[in-house]
């Protein structure tokens, strides 16, 4: 007789954001109809199919759609923001802070550089160069075997797009997945991992209210691969000081 296995949890995935350029501009409503948010989940679960459970939470829900509960039930946090990041609360950003640093994943998608979750956890102003011009961008990829680029073209192509340019003030990365050149000669870190506390983090730069990129089926894939790259295997807790006996790992303790 077979031997049984459960099958894998799906992974609780939660797409977050701002949701005030859809309902100021007509035409970011027409590009984005179900919202910036419901085209990144509708593109993780076009390649995560079975294998996530999504739901999507904005600023203007109260605490922003990020509870105690909402975010205990949470493995990766996808975050796009834009105009509002200064409206965002500091007990929720702290709320988010924790839980990456006990293990959750945290997406951190274009403008969101500039969001009070990614500088506070980079610990630097997270600027940069840009413009919005309508450039080609191509997303270069710099480390082929990593999850993140599975199944990615090189480069991914990219007809209209804002340019985002160097200096971009972050700490070095842990790993350089991409990097974007644009027509008008700039080039960009435009993929890059952090980890900290328990917490893997990716920041991806390609998407903006004004350009149809979160339709791009290679954009939405990058997204769907850092989703499943950044889950967590278990949740430690934010990693804490401790006191450690002489002879603790002798008595069979653990860190």
């Amino acid at each position: 007789m077979s031997a049984t296995h459960a099958s894998p949890q799906p992974l609780r995935v939660t797409v977050w954001n701002e949701g005030r350029d859809e309902r100021l501009h007509a035409e970011v409503a027409a590009r984005y109809p179900r919202g910036i948010h419901g085209a990144i989940a509708e593109g993780i679960a076009e390649h995560l199919g079975d294998g996530a459970r999504l739901r999507t939470a904005t600023l203007d829900e109260p605490e922003h759609g990020l509870t105690e509960q909402v975010l205990a039930g949470t493995d990766v946090l996808t975050w796009w923001g834009h105009l509002a990041h200064r409206e965002v609360s500091d007990e929720v950003v702290e709320r988010v802070r924790r839980r990456v640093l006990g293990g959750m994943g945290l997406i951190v998608l274009h403008s969101g550089h500039w969001s009070k979750i990614f500088t506070r956890l980079m610990g630097t102003t997270c600027t940069l160069r840009w413009r919005a011009a309508g450039e080609r961008e191509l997303v270069w990829t710099l480390a082929p075997g990593h999850p993140i680029a599975a199944g990615v073209p090189h480069p991914i192509v990219i007809e209209q797009q804002e340019m985002y340019g160097e200096f971009f003030d972050i700490p070095v990365p842990d790993e350089l997945v991409f990097v974007s050149s644009f027509s008008g000669g700039e080039v960009f870190r435009s993929g890059c991992t952090f980890r900290r506390g328990h917490g893997r983090i990716f920041y991806f730069s390609p998407g903006d209210q004004d350009y149809p990129v979160y339709h791009h089926p290679d954009v939405r894939r990058v997204i769907a691969n850092a989703v499943r790259w950044a889950a967590p295997d278990g949740f430690r807790g934010k990693p804490k000081l401790i006191h450690s006996e002489a002879g603790w790992f002798d008595a069979g303790g653990r860190a």
